[in-house]
């Protein structure tokens, strides 16, 4: 990332109580509105953890990024990143969690998770997509409560390194 960075199971016992694991929060949102704005990855500040090749000659590198938004979605998102870079195929997919900590449409500050973001990014052209789908915590109690679902898009490196992009998508109050 620093250049871009069923099986069927079949039993006649009786099977015990199975207990669900945390569920996303399900909640009716009175609210739903557009949203778009700008913001910079900032590759030039980005702390790599790990760096390993796999038998098959893919990369898998382990970083910390920040990332500033501007636009209806305002502030920091810190990132930790696990990208997969196939240099061979020139692609890279980059998945991890990320926190957003800031404001959204304009509202007090609030703090969103994210654990099912993907990037796809061309390491021949640059040309970076993906999503990120920020939503509040369910242990932790804090208004406002926002869920964004944004689409990002790559638009370019800046003179220190870094990669701006754009974003638009959804929030929901």
């Amino acid at each position: 990332m620093s250049r871009i960075l069923s099986t069927m199971f079949t039993s006649t016992a009786t099977p015990a109580p199975v207990q669900p694991g945390p569920a996303r929060e399900r909640t009716v949102h009175p609210q739903v509105v557009e949203i778009a704005g700008t913001g910079v990855h900032h590759f030039s500040t980005a702390r790599v953890h790990c760096r390993t090749t796999a038998e098959d000659g893919v990369v898998v590198q382990r970083s910390t990024d920040v990332v500033t938004l501007e636009g209806d979605l305002i502030g920091t998102v810190l990132y930790h990143a696990t990208a997969r870079l196939d240099e061979q195929a020139g692609t890279a997919v980059v998945t991890g969690a990320q926190v957003f900590s800031g404001t959204v449409l304009g509202g007090a500050p609030t703090v969103l998770f994210d654990d099912r973001f993907r990037f796809d990014v061309d390491l021949r052209s640059g040309a970076t997509r993906g999503e990120a789908h920020f939503e509040p915590s369910t242990k932790v109690r804090h208004a406002p409560r926002s869920w964004c679902d944004l689409v990002v898009t790559g638009t370019g490196p800046t003179p220190e390194g870094d990669r701006t992009f754009r974003y638009t998508g959804t929030c929901r109050r």
